[in-house]
């Protein structure tokens, strides 16, 4: 059941996948500029060594903290240039946050935008470059750095509405 409007869903049942099974990027022009928020988390689990750097300002780099949260604000500018379908969208607001844990650091991220598409990728970007910007840091006190548990945990506005991670 292909159509000529971009922005259905194809016979295949996905959206941005022609009928003839290639790829594209899905027509938003005719979309509503309305309000939309995206947000995400993830983990970066590290070595008892590598919290205590990071709670003493020992980490031999520098305040890994900062650099993650400017590198996950930046990825969020650059989310179309990494991700092939995602859609250039205006930024509006982004917001990284970090907290040393126990166990590592768990990472948010919350991105805004008043545009036709959702912004749920540069939540996720913002996230998942924070964490790789973070082990670029501390891995000279831990080689074993591991990123986990990167998900979107509440988007909200668009046709498809509010949803928050239960």
């Amino acid at each position: 059941m292909a159509t000529d409007d971009t922005s259905r869903v194809t016979r295949s049942g996905l959206t941005h996948v022609r009928a003839d099974g290639t790829a594209h990027m899905v027509d938003v022009s005719a979309k509503a500029v309305t309000a939309r928020e995206a947000s995400a988390r993830g983990r970066v689990l590290l070595s008892s060594a590598a919290v205590a750097a990071l709670r003493d300002g020992t980490v031999p780099k520098g305040d890994a903290l900062a650099v993650a949260r400017l590198a996950g604000i930046q990825a969020v500018k650059r989310t179309p240039e990494l991700i092939p379908l995602a859609h250039p969208v205006a930024v509006h607001a982004a917001s990284v946050d970090l907290d040393v844990a126990d166990d590592g650091v768990d990472i948010a991220a919350t991105v805004r935008t008043a545009d036709r598409t959702g912004i749920e990728m540069e939540a996720l970007t913002a996230v998942s470059v924070a964490a790789l910007a973070l082990i670029d840091m501390v891995k000279a006190v831990d080689k074993h750095a591991r990123i986990t548990d990167v998900r979107v945990t509440a988007k909200s506005g668009g046709r498809s509405g509010d949803w928050v991670e239960p």
